[in-house]
């Protein structure tokens, strides 16, 4: 299964999503960020001191698990809960030839 994300800016925040894969034990075969075309720097809202910048990536990940399982269905659940943006590309057959 393909998905691709954005999450706010912060420290664990990328531990924090990758977590809740780790947690249903569904293994990532890829993980891979680009910054967003549009809209590539945020400025951070909390800024005392000017207005710091940082890029907007989109994280897109590969997992070995349907979208039928429920424990996919629960780890996107529970991504979406903190995500600012989550889309599923698609699932696909798992090539079992090689085995």
């Amino acid at each position: 299964t393909s998905i691709v994300f954005s999450l706010e800016e912060g420290p664990g925040v990328l531990f924090k999503a990758l977590a809740v894969f780790a947690m249903r034990s569904i293994n990532l075969t890829k993980i891979e960020s680009r910054p967003r075309r549009k809209k590539p720097m945020r400025v951070s809202e909390d800024s005392s001191n000017g207005s710091p910048k940082y890029f907007d990536y989109l994280f897109y990940v590969d997992f070995e698990a349907s979208m039928a399982d429920p424990n996919s269905q629960n780890a996107l659940r529970h991504l979406e809960e903190f995500a600012t943006f989550l889309r599923v590309l698609g699932s696909y057959p798992a090539d079992n030839s090689l085995t």
